[in-house]
């Protein structure tokens, strides 16, 4: 099944969201990037919003974050209501964040995770759907939170 992927990184995420996105197309997935596109310094909140409030617009998207450790950029995108981004660093990280927490946004470091392992955990994340159940409950109050 193809998807649509909204992408953003920050200027010390560039690298690594250039190959997640090739990645991502080579798998026949639709990507928008919505930069940065040039290693002169930016401000992550900026592209960790925009990305959240396009996932939070579109429930069958999902969105990749880098930045330098991927925390920065996660914080923002969770500002939006609807966005449940996760910080990944492996495969079982990815995993858990699909297939318990339904995140719709995967966000990583740089500076943090290698390539091959960024390339594995996003196919991990991809790959894996909901498990629902007992999950969906806990789910339901993450999104609860965003109404109150």
């Amino acid at each position: 099944m193809a998807f649509t992927w909204y992408a953003g990184s920050d200027h010390a995420g560039l690298g690594l969201k250039r190959q997640l996105v090739a990645q991502l197309r080579e798998l026949g997935d639709e990507v928008v990037d919505v930069g940065t596109d040039s290693d002169a310094s930016v401000d992550y909140p900026d592209f960790g919003a925009e990305v959240g409030r396009r996932v939070a617009s579109d429930p069958n998207a999902r969105g990749l974050l880098v930045c330098g450790s991927g925390i920065g950029i996660s914080i923002a995108a969770n500002k939006v209501p609807g966005v449940r981004c996760a910080l990944v660093h492996d495969t079982f990280t990815a995993e858990v964040a699909r297939s318990h927490n339904d995140a719709n946004i995967v966000a990583m470091g740089s500076r943090v995770v290698g390539p091959g392992v960024a390339e594995h955990a996003l196919h991990t994340f991809r790959a894996t759907s909901f498990a629902g159940g007992r999950h969906q409950r806990r789910v339901d109050k993450l999104g609860a939170l965003d109404r109150n």
